[in-house]
């Protein structure tokens, strides 16, 4: 799992411009934000919950689509099925590549997203570990979307509408949390909420995965 796991980051360091893409997607998106609902500071401190979570997430899907098809078409996925290591496994490793290139990232630039977005600075903490449980969870659900709709025709059309109405819960929770922080009250009830989402997601998602890649 580990060599896999460092064999799809050497991957991805050789073309920065996919992860680099969904990073420029969040800020760029973010900052669209003032121009369409106005500058009013108010406006976009209510807004920013929301906005945070939606673009983060949007954001989170763009490089899926490429998960698991370019190893599919070239073959080096059957020689990885072919490895010794149990499908599950094989989709975890792939969920945690996912995460490592796109959640830090997208955590480094959330300030400058809040910022834009007037979200007071005493909410940033939160917002960040609420974006940081979101996004394991998202690499989780992404990783089993793109495992179920590995050789379909259109499956890039197909992944966002599996993976969306799965992450409602996710972005209900995680603005939640950034929302309560923002008015001074407790985010930690959310917080526990997105925690135990992937506590579930750990072992479901890449159970269901992998069966879809055995099936396949």
């Amino acid at each position: 799992m580990t060599a896999i796991i460092l064999r799809d980051l050497r991957l991805a360091l050789r073309h920065p411009a996919d992860a680099l893409s969904a990073v420029l997607f969040f800020v760029i998106t973010c900052a669209l934000f003032p121009f369409g609902i106005g500058p009013a500071p108010e406006a976009l401190a209510r807004l920013a919950p929301g906005a945070l979570v939606t673009t983060a997430l949007l954001a989170a899907l763009l490089p899926l689509d490429r998960l698991f098809t370019g190893e599919a078409e070239d073959g080096s996925l059957d020689l990885l099925r072919l490895s010794g290591v149990s499908p599950a496994a094989l989709t975890a490793a792939k969920a945690v590549a996912h995460w490592l290139l796109t959640g830090p990232p997208l955590l480094l630039a959330t300030p400058i997203a809040a910022a834009l977005l007037n979200l007071p600075t005493s909410a940033w903490p939160v917002a960040l570990l609420a974006l940081a449980l979101a996004s394991a969870i998202l690499s989780l659900l992404g990783t089993l979307g793109a495992a179920l709709t590995l050789g379909a025709r259109r499956g890039g059309a197909l992944l966002p509408l599996l993976v969306l109405p799965l992450a409602v819960p996710v972005v209900i929770f995680t603005a939640g949390a950034i929302e309560a922080a923002a008015a001074d009250l407790s985010p930690r009830p959310f917080l526990l909420l997105l925690a135990a989402l992937l506590a579930a997601s750990l072992p479901l998602a890449p159970l269901a995965a992998g069966a879809s890649l055995r099936e396949g």
